[in-house]
């Protein structure tokens, strides 16, 4: 009786086990080996050319350049957000916490919508901005701040519930010892959160080079212009090129797979840590 009851309680982990290998087998790795076979299809030769194409250059650069702005931006404001939110009371804290998950709630294709009521051409905005030179939508601008608000939970959702979960005895002692607040925040506050905050910025990242729904609205899907990768992939898609379009599509996994190597390595130190303190 008690060898199989031993029996049946490893029988079940194996179970779970396989059953979870084989379903990301099928849903995530072999849709990622498709996607390189695909790619290769038509030798490296063909790749070679699909990805040094002007249209494809300016997809790629247009998406990096759209990264490196926006991840410092959300990296600041979540910073900034997440502070005042878990170390600090005040009127409407609730509310502005529930405020945070709206990106999260609403579809991004709703938001490159309201960014187009408020900055188009006939929106509430875009004709006082046109008068002074300034267009927002269907330019690069656009596409910033559809990815900017798209992005903006992550680091301050990451950064909320690992400060709450630190408290403010440590802020709270170096105040005491006269520290500043600046001195107070880059000697106590950010080495305590570098890790959560490094995991943030890598799932931001990765959002902002995938984004499709709200860059798709307020882009224009001008080519060689405002065209980031998701969308050039598409078109070349629609077009029936399909080795050209795996291609590009393989950029951004490279792009996501090195963001999950350094989210591992992140993951791995910060573990370290925890086990050497």
């Amino acid at each position: 009786m008690r060898r199989r009851k031993v029996q049946s309680s490893q029988l079940v982990p194996t179970v779970l086990k396989v059953t979870t290998w084989i379903f990301m087998s099928l849903v995530l790795f072999l849709p990622l080996v498709l996607i390189f076979s695909y790619a290769l299809s038509g030798g490296l030769g063909k790749s070679f050319e699909s990805l040094s194409s002007p249209d494809a250059l300016s997809a790629i650069w247009l998406t990096v350049r759209t990264a490196l702005i926006v991840v410092p931006i959300n990296t600041l404001f979540g910073v900034i957000l997440a502070w005042s939110v878990s170390k600090f009371e005040f009127r409407g804290k609730t509310l502005l916490i529930t405020a945070l998950d709206l990106p999260f709630a609403v579809s991004p294709v709703i938001i490159g919508m309201m960014i187009l009521l408020l900055f188009g051409s006939r929106g509430i905005f875009g004709p006082l901005l046109q008068t002074w030179g300034v267009k927002i939508a269907f330019s690069t601008p656009g596409i910033i701040l559809a990815t900017l608000f798209v992005t903006f939970p992550f680091i301050a959702r990451e950064l909320i519930s690992l400060m709450h979960a630190q408290g403010t005895e440590d802020e709270l002692a170096a105040t005491t010892l006269g520290a500043s607040g600046w001195q107070t925040f880059f000697m106590v506050t950010l080495p305590n959160i570098k890790w959560g905050l490094l995991y943030g910025v890598l799932l931001t990242n990765a959002r902002a080079m995938g984004e499709f729904g709200a860059v798709s609205v307020v882009s224009g899907h001008i080519r060689g212009k405002t065209n980031t990768i998701p969308l050039h992939v598409e078109i070349l898609y629609n077009e029936y090129r399909f080795a050209a379009a795996f291609t590009i599509a393989s950029v951004l996994v490279l792009l996501a797979l090195v963001t999950l190597i350094a989210k591992h390595f992140a993951e791995a130190s910060k573990g370290r840590k925890e086990k050497e303190t």
